[in-house]
Order: structure tokens, then C-alpha cells, then sequence
């Protein structure tokens, strides 16, 4: 099975859209798209994430559409992780249309500026409750909160916890460095996973394999086979690799492992940390 473990859908007039050089991505992309693209990378399924929206609006719009479409096989949601009755809110999530796609939960982190936010009692509270619901919650942050993550991720044990786009590293020599030293107190904690996603955007319109397989082979190396997932991170993929490249790239640098390594990467280690129902 290959997995899509990280992509979006969204409407032309979400207001980070507007931000200058997205210019291509300012249109709507749906289901009908996303369906267009899974050939062309061989994707069997896909984990349908939120989108920046902000909004409970948008998971509710997104399960439905999940219910409708046999190719999204989970959904991860936005909530506020200061929602003052979290619990209530994801109750009502998973007893809604498609509430039983609901596989996880992400909040915009990489926006806070406040770098005590994970440290907080009642955001660590709310990880507590989205592990007790059965969820996973997906990081979303910038390489230089991921100290603050990796702290966060220790306290609340009973949560899973995926890094997105192995937390937004610079592709660089130097990056290189930082992020992993970085990154290898999160990785040791048995509580996290990372995809493999978004990283030929961070690289730039000039991005080429050479430049980013160094960071697939720390990840490896850190998390192992067993707790990474490869993701598209369509349609952002879009400002500088076709949906096909995005995918292909990341796969070009896994060459080295086993047929079963390949496996959990490609699609196993998804399906075992959302607890995805795939239907062969």
C-alpha cells in the first residue's frame, strides 16, 4: 500500500492564500483534483489534513467530504488547543458525518510566538485529551520550536504525536546540523513520528534530491522506518514539483532499505499510527 499521508484541499479565498508568491495556489483544489494526481503517483490512499482555515467549520466540511470519497482514509482536523472544552469538541466531531475518519488533530503552532506555548498547563492538558480520544495530533511548527516539542511530546506520553514536514528545516549543510541536533531529543521519545513531506518546498524552486536526502537519512536514522510516513504535501507541493516529483524524490532517497522498510515508510507506519481502515 502507498500512502498519501499529508495533502490538503481548501477554497480560493483562504486568507493565507493571499500572502505574496502563491499566486498559483489560489484556486479551489478538490476531491475531483486530488483524484486526477493519485495515479500519477500511485497512491493507493491519503490522509486529508487541515488547511490553515482555523476554523471547526472546516473539519466538519472535511469529514463529510472524506465520507464521500473511499480514496481519503483519515482526516486530520484543526482544534484549538485552548478550546476550553476540547473533549466536547472532538466528542462532537467523532459523532458527526465521517466522524469515524477523524484520525487526528493539528493547530496552527508554528504561528505562536509565545516560546513557553507547549509548555502551558492547559495546552498540555489538551494533549492529554486528544491521546485519551483515541487521536493523534500532528505538529505543525517551525525548526526552531522543536526543542519546545520535544519537551511537550516527554509530558504527555499517552499521545502520538507526528512532526509535519520533519519541522520545516533548512535545506542546507548548516540546517543540516541544527535541525538535527534539534530534532534527536523528539525522535527519542517513542511517542513521535515524522513524515517525510514538504521538504522540496523548503528547499526552494532549485530543489534537487542531493540536497535533501541528507535529511531523509537523519530522519531514518533517528526515527527509523517504523515511525516515519511519506506525504505530499500537495497541492503546496505545487509551487515547485509536480504532485508525481514530490512523491518520487522523497522515494528516490529510500532506495537503501529493505523491501520491508520501504513498506512501513511508503504506507505501513501510516496505516498503524492513524489507525486507518483501508479497504483492498
Amino acid at each position: 500500500m502507498r500512502i498519501d499521508a499529508h495533502h490538503h484541499l481548501w477554497t480560493a479565498d483562504y486568507a493565507w492564500l493571499a500572502e505574496p508568491g502563491l499566486e498559483p495556489l489560489r484556486r479551489d483544489y478538490t476531491v475531483e483534483d486530488l483524484r486526477r494526481e493519485l495515479p500519477t503517483g500511485k497512491v493507493d490512499a491519503t490522509v486529508l489534513v487541515e488547511a490553515g482555515l482555523c476554523h471547526l467549520d472546516e473539519t466538519v466540511r472535511f469529514l463529510s467530504l472524506a465520507e464521500d470519497a473511499p480514496e481519503i482514509a483519515g482526516v486530520v482536523g484543526w482544534a484549538s488547543l485552548t478550546d476550553p472544552d476540547l473533549p466536547g469538541t472532538i466528542a462532537a466531531l467523532l459523532s458527526g458525518r465521517g466522524g469515524d475518519l477523524l484520525v487526528g488533530l493539528r493547530d496552527q503552532i508554528q504561528g505562536v510566538t509565545d516560546p513557553g506555548y507547549l509548555a502551558r498547563p492547559d495546552v498540555r492538558g489538551a494533549l492529554r485529551a486528544i491521546g485519551s480520544a483515541g487521536l493523534t495530533f500532528d505538529l505543525v511548527v517551525r525548526a526552531d520550536q522543536l526543542p519546545a516539542c520535544a519537551a511537550a511530546v516527554a509530558a504527555v506520553p499517552n499521545t502520538m504525536f507526528v512532526l509535519d514536514h520533519l519541522g520545516k528545516p533548512r535545506i542546507t549543510p548548516d540546517g543540516l546540523r541544527e535541525w538535527r541536533d534539534a530534532v534527536e531529543p523528539l525522535a527519542a521519545c517513542d511517542n513521535a513520528a515524522a513524515k517525510l513531506s514538504g521538504l522540496l518546498t523548503e528547499a526552494g524552486p532549485d530543489w534537487t534530491v542531493e540536497a535533501i536526502a541528507p535529511f531523509v537519512e537523519a530522519a531514518l536514522e533517528l526515527f527509523g522506518p517504523d515511525r516515519l510516513l511519506i506525504g505530499s504535501d500537495w497541492p503546496v507541493c505545487e509551487l515547485v514539483a509536480s504532485y508525481a516529483d514530490a512523491l518520487a524524490a522523497v522515494g528516490s532517497c529510500l532506495s537503501g532499505l529493505s523491501p520491508s522498510e520501504r513498506a512501513a515508510v511508503a504506507g505501513g507506519t501510516a496505516i498503524r499510527t492513524y489507525g486507518l481502515e483501508i479497504n483492498q
